[in-house]
């Protein structure tokens, strides 16, 4: 019986500590008196704290001796809002910084975890707009608790900020790991169905990108179809039922992987490409990545057969086929065009929008594609062109 391939050499960076399932939650106390009793809540605009869940939370910490201060941001943040927060809480003294919610204030908590004790303006550190200075810390603990299944931003080092019409982009660090990721699927049953496919496109984006990336390795690649595997089984159920117990933790599960993942590989075109179209137009991370990953898909596919057969990333798109069809028999190009016909069929039952339902048109392109070679792009299993780039998005248009 024939074993393993040989093994390349790969790392993986550090991951948080984790606490998944139904009511963990309740864990936060225990685990914040670890670093002392007065935190820095970030969160969003006030889904969570006018919760059953929420209250119960707060409830618990007065009754364990905590005190708190609450910051909340209700869009993603923005690195203005982050050297406010900075300013204004910096002599306070936290012994942890808690961000309890979606991608915006789980990016946000981080970024103001890692600049409380330094002080200084997180403009310094952010890749590609300003003198991008190594962060040298120290950070302040920092425990993450998502309340969506998408981001994965409690498994991560990055803390993505944004300025309207300008620029998104990332500041990261190792020492920007959270200390703990709380995961508990029932603070995903209040989630809206828009936000659901949003979120699930997301980390199911993610996954697939991490799992065909060029620094993919095999850990990442069984998390990866892990992961891909329980967004199958509960995508479509979770849009089409929020009180779904089952489809809600193989979601949040999904995301959370999700989030390993890419923190491990890097991404790929979809996330090139949305992260300018965020940028520049009002549109939603998840809802983006929903808008693009069938094309982009295509587009990679047709590209390998074309011009790279013998890329790795095919026979991976073929396993996602697979995966798909619930069979192994399938030949590889049909299971391949299978991965983008059920796309295709994800997004018409996920009512998922087209750019132009965003204003975005032709004439747009070229500043996307401009915009568009960041460090998602660089691990692509396939080097676009620009014109090959603008095909994509012009395909979703």
């Amino acid at each position: 019986m024939p074993g393993l391939p040989t093994l390349a050499p790969f790392s993986i960076a550090r991951l948080p500590r984790i606490e998944f399932g139904a009511g963990s939650i309740r864990k936060l106390p225990a685990i914040a008196a670890q670093y002392g009793k007065r935190l820095l809540i970030v969160t969003g605009a006030g889904s969570f704290t006018n919760s059953t869940a929420g209250e119960t939370l707060f409830r618990e910490l007065q009754a364990a001796g905590f005190s708190w201060e609450i910051r909340r941001v209700s869009e993603e943040p923005s690195p203005q809002w982050v050297d406010a927060t900075v300013a204004e809480r910096q002599g306070d003294s936290f012994d942890a910084v808690v961000g309890i919610g979606g991608g915006s204030p789980l990016d946000a908590a981080k970024a103001v975890a890692g600049l409380l004790k330094p002080g200084n303006s997180v403009m310094d550190h952010l890749e590609g707009v300003g003198p991008e200075l190594p962060y040298r810390g120290p950070s302040t603990p920092f425990i993450a608790v998502p309340t969506t299944a998408g981001t994965g931003s409690e498994a991560t080092k990055n803390a993505v900020l944004s300025v309207s019409g300008q620029f998104k982009k990332s500041f990261r660090d190792d020492q920007l790991v959270a200390e703990y990721a709380i995961v508990d699927p029932d603070l995903l049953a209040t989630c809206p169905p828009a936000q659901i496919a949003a979120n699930g496109m997301d980390a199911f984006t993610q996954l697939m990108e991490s799992y065909v990336s060029t620094r993919a390795n095999p850990l990442t690649d069984a998390l990866a179809l892990s992961g891909m595997e329980a967004a199958r089984d509960s995508l479509l159920a979770f849009h089409a039922d929020p009180t779904d117990s089952d489809a809600r933790s193989k979601m949040a599960y999904a995301s959370l992987l999700s989030g390993i993942c890419l923190a491990q590989t890097g991404l790929g075109s979809v996330h090139g490409i949305v992260a300018p179209l965020g940028a520049f137009h009002p549109i939603g991370h998840g809802v983006g990545c929903g808008m693009l990953v069938t094309e982009a898909t295509r587009l990679n596919i047709d590209l390998m057969e074309a011009r790279a057969p013998d890329n790795p990333a095919l026979e991976k798109y073929a396993r996602i086929g697979k995966l798909f069809r619930g069979r192994s028999h399938v030949d590889a190009v049909g299971a391949r065009v299978f991965v983008v016909h059920t796309l295709e069929s994800w997004s018409r039952k996920l009512n998922l929008p087209r750019l132009l339902d965003f204003g975005v048109a032709e004439a747009d392109i070229p500043q996307l594609v401009a915009n568009s070679r960041g460090s998602s792009m660089k691990t692509n299993p396939i080097v676009l062109t620009d014109e090959e780039i603008a095909q994509v998005i012009r395909a979703c248009l």
